[in-house]
């Protein structure tokens, strides 16, 4: 018989409760084998030590070439204890606990990383080392960042303790959809603004003010700070796991202070156990980008010296230095160093304008319009915003990528406290998101690759030009264009190829031959020699032209 007091110690592989976080414990310090970037858990029991939630537990990591980390552990309720890991060096790996607690330490153990990776894994979100204003994966793949707002996802299926099917499926919805990168809260607790009176014949719409999820003890109307709620953080593993299992990037806002949330006084123990822990728990998932408040210095609750003190206790912690932001624009003009990316929110009438100033002028940074005042319509009114219109929504995403930068898209069925998780599902009355759209869009900078790409404001003129350096030009064409009128291509004109692609249907079509020589609607024109092109769907859809030199046979 093993006392209570000892650390039970087995050679286990148990299928999670939870999507795909693996348990795993060992005997005689035999390896376990791991698939590199894989997040695993090693749990250890022990007695109970009066507030878990105070004791020190960490592990030391030895791999190839001896490296080392040292990773932060968390308490997971029920006497346990956890060290949660996700590799990336392939060959054996040594660790040894630490702790304040004598049971918890110089626990030791190998583990076998393998030189292979579940389907599709490709590690966390990085800055292109040799591109610092683009992201890519932690193995080098691009990374086209093309994000969707889902404040209350932690939410969908919380009281279904066996399974996730509603966020399995908006997940997967989204997913297929092309957007590959969600931002959201940890934890929210409801609107402040008035509720769509439609919500009422509806309510499994409407995911805000639950009296029964909260992160501490107790309930948002009566809080408990002398402990966390190891449940809650249970749940928000599978939503985080089942979002890695999909290659789902999470942008993790840690706090908002404008969903009517109680919390602790800033800068509390309370306070600093809620931030501390987050970030020990959920640093190992590879999707992980950590941003400290939604609208950080809105409000009148935070300002620059709290941020601040935040972004340097997260980095402190930070063992797999995950991507690190503020959703707050001038935060990050005033403290570039800071932050990792810009996480910029602008509803500028002239938003490629912005994006590319702000481009020009931090060039090591990725800029990223988290929030550019387009909230597509749905069948409920939650947040307006300056533009409903599903196509004014898309054009601004392209305006903003077309100025170098990343962007996100809203839908005002899904980005706050309502959650319409099946919108294809509800009847023919529903007002359905056009979530294609965003599919293409992916497709499009998936097959012309967006890192390759930069903005060349030279060659605009009534339009927006993207190009390689290497004689590749990419043209966003309003609908509204008559034509344009690249002249600059006048010299090699006639030895390039040209496709068009509809941002609505994700159509190409490429330019007939005959269409390429001098005369009558040819792209050379009789008319004083220029070029004139048309979209072939002018007063239809905005639309894309790619034109490069033609390879040789």
């Amino acid at each position: 018989m093993r006392s209570v007091n000892t650390i039970i110690i087995l050679l286990v592989l148990t299928i999670p409760t939870f999507a795909s976080v693996r348990s795993i414990t060992q005997s005689k310090n035999m390896p376990i084998d791991v698939l590199k970037w894989e997040v695993v858990d090693i749990p250890f029991k022990t007695k109970n030590v009066g507030n878990p939630f105070k004791v020190q537990f960490s592990v030391t990591l030895t791999g190839p070439g001896n490296v080392a980390m040292d990773i932060p552990g968390f308490y997971n309720g029920n006497g346990e204890w956890v060290i949660r890991l996700s590799l990336s060096m392939p060959g054996k790996w040594t660790y040894k606990t630490s702790s304040t607690i004598k049971d918890l330490a110089n626990k030791t153990g190998t583990l076998n990383v393998l030189d292979k990776s579940n389907q599709g894994a490709r590690g966390g979100i990085v800055i292109d080392p040799k591109n610092p204003q683009y992201f890519s994966y932690e193995d080098g793949t691009p990374f086209f960042l093309l994000a969707y707002e889902c404040d209350w996802l932690y939410a969908l299926d919380y009281h279904n303790d066996k399974d996730a099917p509603k966020t399995k499926h908006f997940l997967d919805l989204i997913s297929t959809n092309g957007c590959n990168y969600v931002v959201m809260n940890l934890y929210t607790y409801d609107v402040s603004w008035p509720k769509d009176k439609k919500l009422k014949d509806y309510p499994e719409h409407d995911l805000g003010g639950s009296k029964t999820i909260f992160p501490f003890l107790g309930n948002n109307d009566n809080p408990d700070y002398s402990a966390l709620n190891p449940d809650f953080f249970k749940k928000f593993d599978r939503t985080i796991s089942l979002m890695n299992d999909r290659g789902l990037v999470s942008h993790l806002m840690i706090y908002v202070w404008n969903k009517l949330v109680k919390w602790p006084g800033m800068n509390t123990e309370a306070d600093n156990l809620y931030f501390d822990y987050v970030v020990k728990r959920y640093q190992a998932f590879p999707n992980l980008v950590f941003d400290i408040s939604k609208e950080a210095l809105a409000y009148g609750r935070a300002d620059d010296k709290y941020i601040l003190e935040r972004i340097e206790r997260l980095r402190n912690q930070n063992s797999y230095k995950r991507l690190v932001t503020v959703h707050d624009y001038e935060f990050c003009k005033r403290h570039p160093e800071k932050v990792d990316f810009f996480s910029m929110q602008s509803w500028s009438s002239t938003i490629y304008a912005l994006t590319l100033e702000t481009r020009n002028k931090y060039a090591n940074k990725p800029i990223f319009n988290i929030e550019h005042g387009g909230y597509e319509e749905s069948p409920y009114q939650v947040w307006t915003g300056a533009f409903t219109d599903p196509e004014v929504c898309l054009r601004r995403n392209y305006h903003i990528v077309f100025g170098g930068g990343y962007s996100s898209f809203y839908w005002q069925g899904c980005s706050w406290n309502v959650l319409i998780h099946n919108p294809f599902e509800q009847d023919d009355s529903f007002i359905k998101p056009k979530f294609v759209y965003y599919k293409h869009m992916q497709d499009f900078f998936t097959n012309h690759d967006f890192s390759k790409l930069k903005p060349d404001p030279d060659k605009n003129r009534s339009v927006y030009c993207l190009s390689d350096n290497n004689g590749k030009y990419l043209f966003y064409v309003s609908k509204d264009n008559y034509m344009i009128q690249p002249n600059f291509l006048k010299k090699n004109a006639l030895d390039r190829t040209y496709t068009w692609f509809n941002t609505l249907t994700g159509e190409y079509r490429s330019l007939n031959r005959d269409s390429l020589a001098v005369g009558d609607k040819k792209i050379i024109s009789d008319w004083q020699g220029d070029i004139h092109i048309e979209s072939p769907w002018r007063g239809e859809a905005d639309a894309i032209l790619v034109t490069e030199i033609m390879k040789e046979q």
